[in-house]
């Protein structure tokens, strides 16, 4: 039974290879904010999950025998707004200036979709929130670094394993969360599924 990553993130690739698996990454192309309007006034945590779970659906309905992981990640800002990714530049620069000096919770989504015989037969979702204290970068610090484009197609706009490290002074909670798949509710949740982590190493 093949792992595979529902997921074009190159930080979500890198977390699986550093901790033993070697996924096959397959992207879904899901229309995320068709998944996110057909939810009734969901909470952050559960929009981050059906986004998940969105992706995995869809990488699954073509798998004969695996097992499908999709995930998500939000930011969810000291003001209670929650942000995907930025897209701009200018979108980018205004959520720094407003995030500088705060504190948001990075919310991940992850599904997982176990697959026999090309028909899911069992399925896990759940979210992991991690705290994140946000530095405050120069005017030039942040210039630099928006023009460098890491920014745009990240949550948040900012990464935890790359350049946007260097703005971040803290986290409380599961760094492999903030970089985009959670390594401890991973596990969980293949457990749930009766798959020892061991055993796909």
């Amino acid at each position: 039974m093949r792992f595979v990553l529902a997921s074009a993130s190159p930080a979500r690739l890198n977390v699986l290879r550093s901790a033993g698996i070697e996924p096959v990454v397959r992207v879904s192309g899901v229309d995320e904010d068709a998944v996110a309007a057909a939810l009734s006034d969901p909470t952050p945590g559960e929009l981050v999950t059906a986004l998940a779970r969105a992706k995995a659906e869809v990488i699954a309905a073509d798998e004969e025998d695996a097992l499908v992981v999709g995930c998500d990640s939000m930011l969810l800002t000291a003001d209670g707004e929650v942000q995907g990714k930025p897209g701009t530049v200018e979108n980018a620069r205004a959520r720094w200036r407003k995030m500088a000096g705060t504190t948001g919770t990075l919310l991940t989504g992850h599904a997982i979709l176990k697959v026999e015989n090309g028909r899911v037969t069992d399925s896990v979702a759940d979210h992991e929130a991690t705290q994140v204290r946000f530095g405050t970068p120069t005017e030039d610090e942040l210039e630099a670094y928006l023009a460098t484009g890491e920014p745009l197609q990240v949550a948040g706009a900012f990464t935890l394993d790359g350049l946007g490290g260097w703005f971040v002074d803290g986290i409380d909670g599961d760094p492999s969360s903030v970089i985009g798949i959670s390594l401890p509710l991973t596990r969980k949740l293949l457990r749930r599924l009766d798959v020892v982590i061991s055993d796909i190493w």
